[in-house]
């Protein structure tokens, strides 16, 4: 097996980011969900709720975040910047200190996106000595921890999976589905699909190491087209990942493994890195 895609996600559920190498850290890919759109009370937004949210593009520069629109000027946003007001942001049941990333990056968002039911919209960043664990009951002794992504540091997602689902949406007439659909992390190539679904550990012979810990239950995200944030076609994938019965014994549609970090925190990891399960 190799790693043959490498992507982050600076601000959760805007576009991703595609890498040839990426540090790894205890909170996932340097940078990973360390920024968020959220509501007036603290809220989590994402593209559940807002698909267009897709359609804003990132860029990560050597100081500083670029979020971009066709319809306006990028904004720039510091990366080493830590003055901010702080507040509570809520991801799932999770409440985490959040340091908002002021006036101008909410009037930004609204402008690009409008009201949420309402609500005004507004950029945050994980505070740097924050501290949110990943559920207790998937771990096997690693204490692992992450920023906002929903619940895990990795998403780890393979390609022959992908094509297994990809046969099955052209029986039905359906069009092919691009990997971004399910916003991996790492992508993986060599192995015979869904074989991560029996996979305790990931690694490499260069000495990074993943604990491979939950099945990831998909959303109406994967239905949303990343390139024009629009839903094409309702429901899909997700009726043919539930059909397909990828975790016989769990209700739900399910594509990848979310993962945690063993070894290697502050390691490269490569497009072509070999691995082993």
């Amino acid at each position: 097996m190799r790693v043959t895609e490498l992507n982050v996600y600076p601000v959760k559920s805007l576009s991703g980011i595609t890498l040839e190498r990426a540090v790894l850290g205890e909170r996932g890919i340097a940078h990973d969900r360390n920024w968020m759109v959220v509501d007036d009370v603290g809220r989590f937004v994402t593209q559940r709720q807002m698909p267009a949210m897709a359609r804003i593009a990132v860029r990560l520069e050597s100081d500083r975040l670029l979020l971009e629109h066709p319809e306006v000027a990028p904004l720039a946003i510091e990366l080493a910047r830590s003055d901010q007001p702080s507040l509570t942001a809520y991801v799932w049941e999770d409440a985490c200190r959040a340091l908002d990333e002021g006036p101008e990056a909410a009037q930004w968002l609204n402008s690009v996106l409008g009201d949420w039911k309402g609500s005004g919209l507004r950029l945050v960043r994980f505070a740097p000595d924050e501290r949110r664990s990943v559920e207790p009951f998937y771990q096997q002794g690693e204490n692992a921890h992450t920023a906002f992504a929903d619940g895990y540091p990795f998403l780890i997602a393979s390609e022959a999976s992908l094509a297994a689902l990809n046969q099955a949406l052209q029986r039905k007439g359906l069009s092919p589905l691009p990997m971004n659909r399910f916003r991996p992390n790492i992508v993986v190539q060599g192995a015979a699909p869904f074989a991560e679904d029996g996979w305790s550990e990931l690694g490499s012979p260069e000495g990074y190491r993943f604990g491979i810990r939950k099945p990831c239950q998909r959303c109406k995200i994967t239905t949303v087209d990343q390139a024009t944030g629009s839903i094409a076609i309702p429901g899909e994938p997700l009726k043919t990942l539930m059909e397909m019965k990828t975790q016989p014994f769990r209700p739900g549609a399910y594509f990848g493994q979310n993962a945690t970090l063993l070894e290697g925190r502050d390691q490269f990891i490569s497009v072509g890195d070999s691995l082993v399960g």
